[in-house]
């Protein structure tokens, strides 16, 4: 099911996007009407700084063997970095199973914690996002339990040395489309139709060998491709970045720190 399909059969959901809308109209930011005309509203368009969309293969018990990390800016991918990574303990045959990486390949790979300059300066150019973004935020913090002194840009003028919050297409996306019945990402690509602009990004950009789901370069870049075409309807050419770290999170305290003040 194309987009276009599945936005139309219910354009938006949750009580959360109706009061945005809400505030908007009422507000005259958004360019839909109210006294203040075509005023933009306040907050960082999602635009307008780079989101690290960030992808592991591995788990908790073994530890990191890749990672891969895609770049968005301006709706457009402008930087990608992905390697191997030697990892803390032995790889596990049902990991092994789904990455497709063994002993052998990784052998001479340098352990991910010789990364954290990496790491550390992206977090604090723009915020970190995945698809489910708990099991990168728990193997994030595996390797390093805090970031360098970073923006919090769910709190502007607010610093952290938490890797979060995340932005989670995994989370996202539900809330914002009817009918999804399965938020899996090869899934979802296939729902946008977006399989054939990812094989291009994935030649460009994914090693040999590792263009396909569960290689973390290409799950980063699928990721960063849903968020892009999700934003692309107009009902949210104003999106703020704030409000998508907020619709992120499913907890309701986290959901409540991130609402105080204006969300926009």
């Amino acid at each position: 099911m194309r987009p276009d399909a599945l936005y139309s059969e219910a354009p938006l959901v949750g009580s959360i996007f109706v009061l945005f809308v809400a505030f908007c109209r009422s507000s005259g930011k958004f360019g839909v009407g109210g006294s203040g005309g075509g005023r933009l509203h306040r907050g960082m368009h999602w635009r307008a700084i780079p989101i690290h969309f960030v992808d592991f293969e591995g788990s908790l018990a073994g530890g990191v063997v890749e990672y891969g990390v895609a770049v968005l800016l301006g709706g457009e991918v402008v930087e990608t970095s992905t390697r191997l990574c030697r990892p803390n303990g032995p790889i596990r045959r049902e990991d092994s199973a789904v990455h497709g990486l063994g002993a052998a390949d990784v052998a001479g790979a340098a352990p991910l914690s010789e990364d954290w300059e990496r790491f550390a300066g992206w977090r604090q150019r723009g915020p970190m996002a995945a698809h489910f973004a708990g099991t990168e935020n728990s193997l994030l913090k595996a390797a390093w339990p805090y970031a360098r002194q970073a923006p919090d840009f769910a709190k502007p003028g607010t610093t952290t040395n938490d890797w979060g919050p995340w932005l989670d297409t995994g989370r996202l996306l539900p809330q914002l489309f009817r009918g999804i019945e399965s938020a899996r990402l090869e899934d979802l690509v296939t729902q946008f139709a977006l399989a054939a602009e990812l094989a291009e990004l994935a030649e460009r950009h994914c090693p040999p060998g590792r263009r396909r789901y569960h290689a973390a370069l290409y799950d980063a870049l699928a990721s960063a491709l849903l968020l892009r075409a999700a934003l692309a309807r107009p009902e949210f050419e104003a999106a703020t970045l704030r409000w998508l770290l907020e619709l992120s999170s499913l907890d309701p305290a986290r959901r409540e720190s991130l609402r105080q003040g204006e969300l926009f």
